[in-house]
């Protein structure tokens, strides 16, 4: 029997239909019902493709004793937070102040008349094990403990309830201090170059801020770092040398063994940061490749017809149709056995020579490929590899590879070769922009004209079909939209288009039409969340069911949406010449100096703004030298303009000043970095 969530659009939480316990979405229905029967609201935060949300589910939402207990004492409520990731946000930081530290699943138990948290947790086992506690326990407790101790009670919820308040509370700097700027650069650096002990992640806004700062010669060892940064995201197992794409993190520090799943935001990402680290001069065969097979990867399983991407695909995978449960991994790893007898001796002395392949195995005694060496492959690996797609996809060369939108459909459907994991085709906004913003810097570094038409639709499907009398919406599930936009889908938009005009300049394609779309969806921005008070940008719209209204500044897997969009105010300052664009940045810069004072390491996008503002420069040019200037200049844009003098060939300006008009391209250069490091000037 089905409960509430059967009829969701979400695909996490259909997921959680069959489960026995009697489930919620979050509405106002669900929280009056909780107060009205005195119960504790159980909120359940997750996404589609987790691998814990998975096993979760699998294990206590599907216990009966779990559920009956569940059921007659709490009121359960299932959140995605792909959705909802304004609910999300304010409830990870009450688990992180709780505990130390934050996750998916996330669980949180709050009190039905003001939703305010007392007790969460991540992950809760059925059964005592890895240190935590069974949860019918962890329900019995809670249940006791909201009966029969309300002063304490009270007590903790005026606690986390104040630390949530002190977190939207933001005290304004007086003026925009440049010398947070090389403070946060050398901060962050040592963030990307520290060796860590445990999982890696990308950490993309880390890194990129790394490499901007790399430009300066104070920060000589940044383009070490960033390099490495780059061949660990090429060379191992986080990318899929078989099939394009990377998974969201390894779990050991060696960059080996993922959690499997491939998360769309992931790889736009990592796609703009590779090919900035190639126009910076570090020109790695593999960091081309992979960003060739990740767009290969794109088109072939993450691409509406209509033209968006999908959000994620899972990072489990059933190995036989009559498989009760998933097995993590499964579709992308090889067992030692299956290699000897797929590929010839000298094929597989190659692959061993190429990759590290241990009989042993070093995922569960099967073996996750992963690159020995950087440099371009050897003449014979791409036949040996098209060996190993064609046993995962059942030929050796597919265009489209249809998605499993369910367990059912990959149970059931008849694969040629492996049956692969759940696909979640939903699209997101934010995350479908940062996949634009990669393909347009990979374009234009790359001069590849089918990545660009790859971002161009996808933006097109957005303009046309996510905007309407109630704004600008977040989600469209199989045509149609849903969700008022946040922040973060507003923010990172912009950047695409306006990284859309960039590249089409580059690639001398009409690129206005991309300029006004920013310009107008900006304007839309600032009308919706702006925050008058204070400044800065509210992370949602004001809504009776948030605890807090927040104004995002925390850098995560994702940059913060408010680092992003103040970059875009000081862009869109040089290319409109609308310089209210540029006060704005200016008082968000204020607004968060504190942040960026106290916490530089929390904040790097804020940083990369505050570098941008502070180095903003423009290149008004007819045109021929955006074929040739393929340099990183990550705080340039460029302007087509027909008023030149005649023998001009670019005119550098900041702001309201511009240089002697530059008339050899090595004039120019010099022009450019002197205009992109003037911030270290005495002011």
């Amino acid at each position: 029997m089905t409960n509430r969530l059967a009829q969701s659009q979400s695909l996490y939480l259909r997921k959680h239909a069959e489960n026995p316990i009697d489930w919620w979405p979050w509405c106002d229905e669900a929280l009056a019902a909780a107060q009205r029967a005195d119960k504790p609201i159980f909120l359940s935060i997750g996404y589609s493709s987790c691998h814990w949300c998975t096993v979760m589910e699998g294990e206590a939402f599907s216990d009966d004793e779990i559920a009956t207990y569940m059921n007659a004492n709490f009121l359960p409520i299932k959140v995605d937070r792909e959705e909802r990731p304004d609910i999300d946000s304010i409830y990870m930081q009450a688990v992180q102040a709780m505990t130390g530290q934050g996750g998916w699943p996330l669980n949180m138990f709050l009190s039905p008349d003001d939703r305010v948290p007392f007790y969460g947790g991540t992950y809760f086992p059925v059964e005592p094990r890895y240190g935590r506690p069974g949860f019918i326990d962890v329900l019995q407790a809670i249940r006791n403990f909201y009966d029969a101790d309300k002063d304490k009670l009270d007590s903790q919820k005026q606690t986390l309830y104040e630390h949530l308040r002190s977190m939207t509370v933001l005290a304004p700097s007086d003026s925009v201090d440049l010398a947070l700027l090389q403070q946060g650069i050398a901060a962050n650096i040592e963030v990307v170059a520290r060796t860590t002990q445990g999982p890696s992640f990308p950490m993309i806004p880390y890194a990129a801020i790394a490499l901007q700062g790399s430009r300066f010669e104070s920060n000589a060892q940044a383009l070490v770092a960033c390099q490495q940064r780059g061949l660990d995201l090429a060379l191992g197992g986080i990318y899929d040398h078989v099939g394009g794409g990377w998974h969201r993190y390894t779990v050991d520090p060696n960059w080996t063994v993922p959690h499997f799943e491939k998360m769309l935001y992931d790889n736009g990402q990592v796609m703009e940061y590779l090919a900035n680290l190639w126009s910076a001069g570090v020109q790695e065969p593999a960091f081309e490749r992979a960003i060739a097979k990740t767009v290969e990867w794109l088109r072939r399983e993450m691409t509406a017809e209509s033209g968006y991407f999908y959000a994620a695909q899972d990072a489990d995978n059933f190995v036989q149709p009559t498989d009760l449960e998933p097995e993590e991994g499964r579709f992308y790893v090889w067992h030692p056995a299956e290699l000897e007898e797929l590929l010839t001796a000298d094929e597989l002395t190659t692959l061993t020579a190429t990759f590290e392949i241990q009989q042993t195995g070093n995922f569960e005694g099967r073996i996750v490929l992963k690159r020995q060496e950087s440099g371009p492959f050897p003449a014979e690996m791409e036949g040996i590899l098209s060996k190993l797609f064609a046993v995962r996809y059942g030929r050796a060369s597919v265009d489209r590879f249809p998605p499993a939108q369910d367990n059912d459909e990959a149970k059931n459907y008849d694969w040629p070769g492996r049956i692969p994991p759940v696909t979640d085709t939903k699209m997101i906004v934010a995350w479908n922009s940062l996949m634009i913003s990669g393909l347009a810097r990979a374009a234009a570094v790359f001069r590849q004209a089918g990545y660009l038409d790859l971002a161009i639709t996808a933006a097109d499907f957005i303009l046309q079909n996510q905007r309407g009398t109630e704004g600008l919406q977040r989600l469209n599930y199989a045509g149609k939209s849903a969700v008022s936009a946040q922040s973060e889908d507003y923010a990172f938009l912009i950047k695409a288009l306006l990284d859309l005009h960039q590249a089409n300049l580059m690639l001398s394609v009409e690129a206005e039409p991309w300029l006004e779309a920013a310009r107008q969806l900006q304007s839309e921005f600032d009308e919706r969340l702006w925050a008058i008070e204070g400044g800065g940008y509210y992370s949602a719209e004001a809504a009776d069911d948030l605890l807090v209204r927040e104004r995002s500044w925390l850098d995560n897997a994702t940059p913060a949406a408010n680092g992003v969009a103040i970059a875009n105010l000081t862009r869109l300052a040089l290319l409109t010449e609308d310089l209210a664009h540029l006060d704005r940045a200016e008082q968000a810069l204020k607004t968060f100096g504190q942040i960026m004072q106290n916490s530089p390491t929390a904040c790097p996008s804020l940083v990369s703004a505050l570098d941008q503002y502070a180095n903003h420069t423009l290149i008004r040019t007819a045109g021929d030298p955006l074929t040739t200037l393929q340099a990183y200049l990550p705080t340039t844009v460029f302007k087509q303009v027909s008023d030149l003098p005649a023998s001009t060939i670019g005119l550098v300006c900041q702001g309201l000043t511009c240089q002697e008009p530059a008339e050899t391209m090595t004039q120019l250069q010099e022009q450019l970095t002197q205009s992109q490091q003037r911030s270290l000037r005495p002011q």
